[in-house]
């Protein structure tokens, strides 16, 4: 009975005080040493960067007039692993920790289709930017600007190699700027993918769930502000967001979540769409709320991304603050989902939703990403720029520089076999234990009781009773017959000395001698 009562409190106890969500929660919450803390300090994970380059194939038809339509053809991927790192990592005394962003580059070639010496034309972002920047000085200043154009021959269109247009070509206009205006333009070559992987200085502030768990690996404030200064309202917060590396925990299936990237210079949020099982575990599909890149037309409430008033058409976001002033608007690949006019206005682009959709992959409970794939289009977005020298057939264009893909195709093995044991194996273990607690428990009082009822049966009772009877006639038997034969043993004793004691007698009558007989 004491084995089975202390099998079923064991049990009890296990269930109570849930050991294993003791221990994840241990786990999940950032401290120094911690195991989760580590993987998000340094993740040891493949992280690509692909980017695809829009080669122009009419450049001199359509600056001729000849041709009313750029023409594209998309060439790449060009392919670059991401070795992210949060350094300096400081832990704070409200829950929280800071960290410096880190996110080096190191060129794939394997997985590259093509090669950074690829010679393509491309827009001339230095010369097209300036002129969008300086439509609107005073006359003096956009003639002075203009004769420069002329007087260095600068084109819209230029030959370069691939890694010079992602990692910075030489360009007059880019030195004179760099000499001149320094506070604005702080590099002397001008590259996109290098402007948008500057991360230098940047810093962010991250729960470390000490508080509350669910915000574990969340941002708090990005360069020690809980909004971005490029908007306003809504459109600026980034509290809560992710940089992918870790998302919440206990995720809900009807909770959305926010991530947030510098080079998208926003906020997103991303809303469930499905579930799988993935390597074993359960998984939640995201991807990007519907009309996300939305200007209000669809949503209200993202008037806000609107620059100055001014808004572009659905589908493009206004990132120039994030870009030092170039017009640089942010869609989806091959203008996916974005107004139809704007997509009509080129050649060679094709949206494809399986090309060109993010979607994320997440565990639930653990806040994991398994495999994601965040898909961005990089595009200038021109104004009335028609008075300017050599840009006049960019009046009001959106033209596509480039887009690409920040994903992870899988985990290492030794995370996913980590991760794996953490939330499948551990819980179904303790599961497994309080029920054979329990089971046992209930088997050995369940034995117990039986015992007790057997014995008090009325059967047994009268069994015991006739094995009693019997007993104790058989002491009764064998004591009547020691007494018995107690009793012959004295009578045979009594016979013996009566024979005895008559001997004698008879022999006093007979002589003793031969003499006496005579």
């Amino acid at each position: 009975m004491i084995l089975g009562l202390s099998a079923i409190a064991i049990g009890c106890a296990i269930f109570i005080v849930d050991p294993y969500e003791f221990i994840f929660k241990m786990k999940v919450v950032f401290s120094p040493g911690g195991e989760m803390f580590d993987i998000w300090r340094k993740p040891n994970i493949d992280l690509y960067l692909k980017v695809y380059l829009f080669n122009v194939t009419n450049h001199n038809e359509y600056l001729s007039g000849e041709e009313s339509k750029l023409k594209f053809q998309e060439t790449g991927p060009y392919v670059y692993r991401e070795l992210l790192e949060h350094s300096n990592v400081h832990f704070n005394d409200n829950g929280t920790m800071s960290a410096y962003l880190q996110h080096p580059l190191q060129y794939v070639p394997q997985m590259s289709n093509g090669t950074e010496d690829d010679m393509l034309i491309l827009p001339n972002i230095a010369l097209l930017s300036i002129t969008n920047v300086m439509r609107n000085s005073i006359y003096l200043t956009r003639l002075g600007l203009n004769l420069l154009i002329i007087n260095t021959d600068s084109q819209p269109l230029v030959k370069m190699t691939a890694k010079e247009f992602m990692f910075g070509y030489e360009s007059t206009i880019v030195t004179l700027g760099n000499k001149m205006m320094p506070s604005w333009i702080k590099f002397d070559k001008l590259g996109l993918i290098d402007r948008m992987y500057d991360f230098e200085n940047d810093y962010i502030n991250v729960y470390t769930g000490e508080n509350d768990i669910r915000q574990t690996g969340l941002i708090e404030k990005f360069n020690g502000n809980v909004n971005l200064p490029q908007w306003t309202g809504k459109c600026a917060n980034v509290k809560g967001a992710s940089d992918g590396s870790k998302f919440a925990s206990y995720i809900k299936p009807n909770d959305t979540i926010l991530f947030f990237r510098k080079s998208l210079c926003r906020s997103a949020i991303m809303e469930r769409n499905g579930e799988t099982t993935m390597n074993g575990m359960h998984v939640y599909k995201y991807k990007f709320m519907e009309n996300i890149l939305d200007n209000g037309a669809y949503i209200a409430e993202n008037k806000c991304f609107c620059r100055y008033g001014y808004c572009l058409k659905p589908g493009l976001i206004d990132v120039t603050d994030c870009y030092y002033g170039f017009p640089i608007a942010l869609s989806y690949p091959h203008f996916y989902k974005a107004d139809p006019t704007i997509l009509d206005a080129v050649e060679g682009l094709n949206p494809n939703p399986d090309l060109h959709e993010s979607f994320l992959y997440v565990q639930p409970k653990s806040g994991i990403p398994l495999k994601f794939a965040f898909r961005f289009q990089i595009n200038m977005a021109l104004q009335n720029i028609g008075h300017m020298s050599r840009v006049e057939k960019f009046e009001n264009f959106v033209l596509p520089l480039l887009w690409f893909e920040i994903g992870m195709s899988e985990l290492p093995i030794s995370m996913l076999v980590r991760f794996w044991f953490y939330l499948n194996f551990l819980p179904v273990l303790q599961s497994i234990l309080i029920y054979l607690s329990m089971l046992a428990g209930f088997v050995l009082i369940g034995i117990c009781v039986r015992k007790t009822i057997i014995c008090q049966s009325p059967e047994s009772t009268l069994t015991r009773q006739w094995f009693n009877s019997e007993i104790k006639s058989k002491k009764i038997q064998i004591l009547n017959n020691r007494r018995m034969s107690y009793k012959i043993d004295e009578m045979d004793n009594s016979l013996i000395e009566s024979k005895n004691e008559k001997v004698p007698e008879t022999a006093l009558d007979l002589p003793s001698s031969k003499e006496d007989i005579v």
